[in-house]
């Protein structure tokens, strides 16, 4: 069993940013897990956001691109997205996510794509 907790979420002015970090924990082998992490904003499906890979492949959202980058630090089985420029559109709550089993850091893109564990989540505001 893999438990995430996340934080660093907040409420911003656009062009703002925030890193947002998760902690797992129960995962003495964090490096090998697919890690990323999905959003979703009020009324909206969750969209997978970014996602990197046992071997640090990294796969963004195009609308992210440029503006966000995700990474971890194994020793400390903690995950990381900083975000820069941030717009009103990014608004939403995000879900820090781990997957053990057959991923790639694309894995997060495919329709569908459920992985075995998720955070709670927290809330990140971008006002105009």
């Amino acid at each position: 069993q893999v438990d995430l907790m996340e934080s660093g979420g907040g409420s911003v002015e656009a062009g703002g940013s925030l890193t947002l970090s998760c902690v797992a924990s129960g995962a003495p082998r964090i490096r090998s897990y697919c890690l990323g992490w999905f959003r979703q904003a009020p009324g909206k499906e969750r969209e997978a956001v970014a996602a990197i890979d046992a071997d640090n492949s990294v796969s963004y959202q195009d609308s992210v691109k440029g503006r966000f980058t995700i990474s971890k630090d194994n020793a400390n089985s903690t995950l990381y997205l900083q975000m820069n420029s941030l717009k009103p559109e990014d608004t939403g709550r995000y879900y820090c996510q781990a997957e053990e089993y057959d991923c790639y850091a694309g894995s997060w893109f495919l329709g569908g794509y459920t992985p075995d564990y998720w955070g709670q989540g927290t809330q990140v505001t971008v006002s105009s």
